[in-house]
């Protein structure tokens, strides 16, 4: 009992000993933890001599005015997980000359702190008002008068979602610290009005979608990460003094990467002549300095440049470039669109062309007064594939155009949204329709040439409707794939599915170049067998589908020789071995993948003699060219005449209702001529 008591002694000697004894909270050393349910407000008898003060699990619904009275030494003051509390009042934190950290943290009902809250701080230094779920706005001049000194401001992790204009007047932000305010969507342009800073800023994970364009000339660290809704940055002239960004898509980095800052005025370390004065005066001074001979001179020059490389860390650059991450990747590099002026140059007049001719050739096919035959049916297929085309490359030059020299400003916008997806469509939809419209029509000459002599087995357009049916579902569903996940059209500028990181999107990419490897094969086989049936003697065809036959095969095989680089050089990278870069791809795009779609309306049907009678006779119908069309009227008539005999069952020229003659051609020869 007796030892008891002493070690009760003792301790209550210590206490007092240490200054440190109170009726509430803890204490030791100057530092008084108040905590538990039992503290309903601020305890008014705390001694003068606190330096840090922490309200943890309290019942404090509310700190009012004058909460900490006399308390000139205190140093700090934690406020956390009080869940009761609910407003902090004016001037609380008022005439606390050494305070320099308050944190408030974790206070899940805290509705309300008073813009006049933090008055009369001068030695502040570090304010951290984070986790408070339930403080939804900044107000004009929150923190009006804070300190005198600079001071980092953490406001991370609040359900923070309007910040007002002006909202850090008077400040001097050293650093602010926005993070995880999930719900924070702007920062006004005035928001750093009145401000010195911020030096640091940080806004990662948050929805924020665009950089104020004012106060941001001292910024020397910029951190967004998971800022996906930040898809533009201001000009880079804005970022006068940045060192370093941290932001959340590489592209951004592209507006920094051929910037080199020019330093205006450089640190006083950097003149050689004032610390070589400095040093001779403090050699003086201390009667240490002797005469140098001349050989030691320089010894005593490289001597001196050695300290002053040591005390140089980088402020004696002139140019300094931003560190900055992520880095562009091999799939975004930074350069526009089209990289080069010629590429910008050739895509405009290759997609004019093609839209011009596949536009032309759909028009005077569909409206010909001859019947729609199965070449004229499968031609129309080709212009129509070829047509989305020259629309995927006029959708790639017009956003290269409206983007040109500031593309990683858009590069996020551009590629993730619906517009990358359409000319990703396009491209997938009419590369595969033209060569599957391809191989049917090689397919059709090949069925009509073998089989010249069997009527009855002659392809009918309703067979030729349904085998382009399932061209069409299946060029739209391949096209369809990448917006649904299965590769990406966003991987590349270009909006081409280059995305082959999961092995299903690896194994779709694959797919595509195999079958159209197998389309060439195909048609290889059936030109081969065509070109030996026209050589036999012992089967009869007709000297036009011979014509048709080699004419077309040349321009089916000149269409696969140009797509023949490309095919090569995708499956070298779906295989994961790339052997050309993005930016090399971009001149296989526009030199040979489209070179197809604008040749084949010219060499297809533009050039051939019978489009140029049905466009001729189409003018003939608003009163132009119509002695070229009665020309090509009279060539149909006596072409028929000539041919006919030989059955010696020619039918009476029927005549017209005004007496002239007209001629009935037999519309499936007239479309192969």
């Amino acid at each position: 009992m007796s030892m008891a008591l002493l070690l009760v002694s003792l301790l209550a000697f210590l206490s007092l000993g240490s200054g440190c004894h109170h009726r509430i909270c803890h204490c030791s050393n100057g530092v008084f933890l108040c905590q538990g349910s039992q503290v309903t407000e601020i305890p008014s008898d705390l001694p003068r001599n606190a330096v840090e003060l922490r309200l943890v699990l309290t019942n404090l619904r509310v700190i009012p005015k004058g909460a900490f009275p006399g308390l000139g030494d205190l140093e700090k003051i934690e406020i956390l997980h009080n869940d009761v509390l609910e407003v902090i009042e004016a001037n609380v934190f008022s005439n606390l000359p050494k305070l320099h950290e308050i944190r408030i943290e974790k206070a899940k009902n805290l509705l309300y702190i008073d813009p006049d809250a933090f008055q009369n701080l001068p030695n502040l230094r570090y304010l951290d008002i984070q986790d408070n779920i339930n403080i939804h706005t900044v107000e004009r001049n929150s923190f009006m008068g804070l300190s005198l000194e600079g001071i980092i401001l953490w406001l991370s992790k609040n359900g923070i979602e309007e910040i007002h204009n002006c909202a850090f007047n008077g400040t001097q932000l050293d650093e602010l610290n926005l993070s995880d305010n999930n719900n924070l969507k702007e920062l006004p342009n005035d928001v750093f009005q009145g401000a010195s800073g911020p030096v640091t800023l940080d806004i990662s994970r948050t929805s924020i979608h665009s950089l104020p364009s004012y106060g941001l000339e001292n910024l020397r660290k910029l951190r967004a990460r998971s800022a996906y809704n930040l898809k533009k940055l201001p000009s880079v002239e804005k970022f006068a003094a940045l060192v370093e960004a941290s932001l959340t898509y590489p592209s951004h980095c592209c507006a920094f990467a051929n910037w080199k800052r020019q330093i205006s005025e450089l640190h006083p370390i950097c003149d050689k002549s004032i610390i070589r004065q400095e040093v001779d005066d403090t050699t003086q001074a201390r009667g240490q300095r002797v005469s140098l001979a001349d050989d030691d001179e320089s010894s005593y020059a490289k001597g001196f440049d050695m300290m002053y490389n040591e005390f140089d860390y980088g402020l004696c650059n002139e140019v300094v470039d931003v560190t900055c991450s992520p880095k562009p990747d091999a799939f975004n590099p930074c350069e526009d669109i089209m990289g080069h002026v010629i590429l910008r140059i050739l895509i405009w007049f290759i997609s004019t062309l093609t839209i011009t001719g596949n536009i032309t050739v759909l028009v005077i096919l569909i409206t010909s007064q001859y019947k729609l035959t199965v070449p004229r049916f499968l031609m129309c297929n080709l212009a129509f594939a070829d047509l989305c085309t020259g629309i995927y490359l006029l959708l790639i030059a017009s956003v290269d155009i409206h983007t040109k020299s500031q593309y990683h400003n858009y590069a996020i916008d551009w590629q993730t949204g619906a517009g990358c997806d359409a000319a990703g469509f396009f491209t997938v939809f009419a590369s595969e329709l033209s060569v599957y419209t391809l191989t049917a029509i090689t397919l059709e000459r090949w069925h009509t040439i073998t089989h010249a002599m069997q009527l009855e087995c002659k392809v009918q357009l309703r067979h030729a409707g349904s085998v382009m049916l399932v061209g069409w579902i299946f060029a739209f569903a391949v096209a369809l794939l990448p917006i649904f996940g299965i590769s990406s059209y966003m991987k590349v500028s270009i909006c081409l599915p280059m995305d082959i990181d999961s092995p299903l999107s690896q194994l779709y990419v694959m797919s595509l170049l195999v079958l159209n490897v197998l389309a060439f094969v195909v048609i290889c086989a059936c030109y081969t067998h065509i070109f030996l049936t026209v050589r036999n003697p012992n089967i009869v065809s007709s000297s036009s589908d011979t014509k048709i036959a080699k004419r077309m095969a040349v321009l089916i095989f000149t269409d696969f020789l140009c797509m023949a680089p490309i095919s090569f050089f995708a499956t070298s990278a779906s295989l994961k071995v790339p052997l050309i870069s993005v930016s090399k791809s971009k001149i296989l795009l526009v030199m040979f993948y489209p070179i197809n779609s604008c040749a084949n309306p010219f060499l297809y049907a533009i050039f051939t003699k019978n489009f140029r009678r049905d466009f001729f006779i189409l003018l003939s119908k608003f009163g132009c060219c119509e002695m070229q069309a009665q020309t090509y009227r009279t060539e149909i008539s006596s072409s028929f005449h000539n041919s006919h005999p030989r059955n010696a069952r020619c039918p009476p020229v029927p005549r017209g209702t005004d007496g002239s003659n007209y001629t009935l051609v037999p519309l499936s020869h007239l479309a192969q001529k």
